[in-house]
């Protein structure tokens, strides 16, 4: 059980690598991480209370959730994820910073300027530097180009990545959102350099099956790198939330950038019904299905979950204790989780 010390700090759950978190290896690396890391994509803006935000930041540490994403686009508004999580590193998880894997990324737009913005050098490094003050730590242990950048050569952003290992800035690095061709690119260019390439973040679920159907999943293999995923429930559309034909008021749906009520429609709801179903057969609701889908691949390293909640949290994680699926069960699963279902690009 976790607890707070004399200043009201807390003090970390002695038994957090005895509960449900299991950890696998990232590609040919030494590194493992766990089979869910926490992402501070949404909800860890300024628009959300600080301390709702810190328990469940540190109930996923007490869960054994070592791996902390982040990026400088975060908020909002941008950088506000980096500086909540500052503060949590500040005021209460500074003493376990050599058993976080703590990572960001930069390349998405945050800004007018031209250096706010794309895989040049100049734009990766010094938003690295800024992320580095902004999290209050020396290093990160996995740095990202967040998106492939088409007006900068690959040479030149591989070399930026490179350069943030050799410096001691960054352990490890990774990728996200490449094309698959860019990406066996990069993969070469980083192991010439001597800083192999760690990670690919892409987003899978059953209903988003892109890395399956462009080939990544194969060239993780192929390259040596594992895959962080984003999305495995789909904003939500992989929960029993929109199972009715009503978009509840305090839904995602209503007021998320990145999920539209428009949908959510009656194919959807055929799907993620029967989808339900299988899951209430196996003890489990939808979402835990979908995750320990998104897990039965060797080739995903861990899958990115937020929260809410720490009920919410809880809920999720336990998704790595029911038995594995059977070939019947993917079969169905393949039956009515169709790519495309609700897909907004």
């Amino acid at each position: 059980m976790s607890a707070t010390t004399p200043d009201g700090s807390h003090r970390a759950a002695a038994d957090r690598y005895d509960t449900h978190t299991t950890y696998r290896r990232a590609g040919n690396s030494g590194l493992d991480l766990p089979a869910f890391s926490f992402g501070l994509w949404q909800k860890f803006g300024t628009d959300y209370p600080y301390e709702t935000q810190r328990d469940i930041v540190l109930r996923a540490f007490d869960l054994g959730i070592t791996h902390f994403d982040n990026a400088n686009r975060y908020g909002p508004p941008p950088r506000a994820a980096e500086k909540f999580l500052g503060q949590v590193l500040r005021r209460d998880l500074a003493p376990y910073r050599d058993e976080l894997v703590l990572s960001t990324k930069a390349g998405n737009p945050i800004g007018p300027s031209p250096y706010q913005r794309g895989a040049s050098r100049k734009s990766l490094l010094t938003s690295l530097e800024q992320s580095l003050r902004d999290l209050g730590t020396d290093y990160v242990d996995i740095f990202y180009s967040h998106r492939y950048d088409p007006t900068t050569p690959l040479e030149e952003t591989a070399g930026a990545l490179a350069s943030a290992v050799t410096s001691g800035k960054a352990l490890y690095v990774g990728i996200s959102n490449y094309p698959v061709e860019r990406a066996h690119e990069t993969a070469e260019l980083l192991r010439d350099a001597g800083a192999p390439l760690l990670v690919h973040q892409p987003r899978y679920s059953l209903f988003d099956r892109g890395p399956e159907r462009d080939g990544l999943i194969d060239l993780a293999a192929r390259d040596g790198f594992g895959l962080v995923v984003y999305s495995p429930l789909a904003q939500g559309l992989l929960t029993d939330k929109y199972l009715t034909d009503t978009v509840p008021e305090s839904a995602r749906a209503r007021n998320s950038a990145f999920l539209s009520p428009d949908v959510i429609d009656d194919t959807y709801r055929e799907r993620a019904t029967a989808l339900n179903e299988l899951a209430r057969d196996r003890g489990q609701s939808l979402a835990q299905l979908a995750l320990q889908w998104v897990l039965r691949l060797p080739q995903i390293t861990s899958a990115l979950i937020g929260a809410s909640s720490t009920w919410q949290l809880d809920h999720n994680v336990r998704a790595l204790d029911f038995p594995p699926l059977t070939e019947e069960e993917l079969t169905l699963i393949d039956k009515h989780g169709v790519h495309g279902t609700a897909l907004q690009t």
